[in-house]
């Protein structure tokens, strides 16, 4: 409890933010991984919605896992997404070199995870929309490597997958280490909204964030929930990413 009231006191020491109307929808990937379990805690603990977008190759893993699967589903706050069945095994560029080979593996992810189309989706290390409102490619990758892919992103949304991408990440050293601390991260969020940053939707960002981040049971719980309730003490809302592409 005590380094829980420290991150809270830290992030609340930040200077006051004008929140109102300015959602936050938080969004974890490549689980069922060790760190899923302690996530559902802090999101049922702290009532908040988030979606949890699941390797299909990592449910099948054990039982396990597919019953991290099952309790993420049976949450009515935790949206379940799909994150492809093999995360292109992390060679981006050899997976979208094959548009059928994409599709294919973002159907058995759909099997293997009991999902059924329109499937929320978030595409395997690639920052892409795809929603009936919005379309948007990667801009951390070049021009050709786009027009190599844009088939795929294409083809996988007409297949019935609402593709996610993300505004900010809390990026983790590769070993599931969070790189920025509680504190810098609701501060980048604030300079984000108050320095004019243009959106994929105006006031609506998504947070990515992978569920290795949190294994730890105690600092990974008291990292998360520390976020949380910083945010919402600051004004922020949280959003159903369901809803993120309304109009309304």
């Amino acid at each position: 409890m005590t380094i829980l009231w420290l991150l809270a006191a830290l992030v609340l020491a930040c200077s006051p933010v004008q929140a109102a109307d300015r959602t936050i929808y938080l969004t974890f990937d490549d689980g069922p991984l060790d760190g899923t379990s302690n996530i559902l805690d802090v999101l049922q603990a702290e009532n908040v919605p988030a979606t949890m977008f699941m390797v299909g190759l990592h449910a099948k893993s054990s039982p396990e896992s597919m019953a991290l699967v099952a309790r993420a589903k049976s949450m009515p706050l935790v949206t379940l997404g799909n994150h492809s069945y093999s995360h292109a095994f992390n060679r981006y560029r050899k997976f979208y070199a094959d548009t059928e080979g994409v599709v294919a593996d973002m159907v058995r992810a759909n099997a293997v995870l009991g999902l059924e189309v329109p499937t929320h989706a978030r595409l395997p290390g690639r920052n892409v929309f795809r929603l009936p409102n919005i379309s948007t490619n990667d801009l951390s990758i070049d021009r050709i490597e786009i027009g190599i892919e844009e088939p795929d992103y294409e083809f996988v949304a007409a297949t019935g997958f609402w593709l996610y991408g993300w505004d900010h990440e809390w990026v983790h050293d590769g070993t599931g280490k969070p790189v920025q601390s509680v504190t810098r991260l609701v501060s980048e969020i604030d300079h984000m909204f108050t320095g004019k940053v243009r959106f994929v939707r105006p006031n609506k960002l998504i947070l990515l964030m992978h569920d290795e981040m949190f294994q730890d049971t105690f600092n990974g719980t008291a990292n998360l929930t520390a976020l949380i309730q910083g945010l919402r003490q600051r004004g922020y809302s949280f959003g159903h990413l369901p809803d993120y592409d309304s109009l309304n």
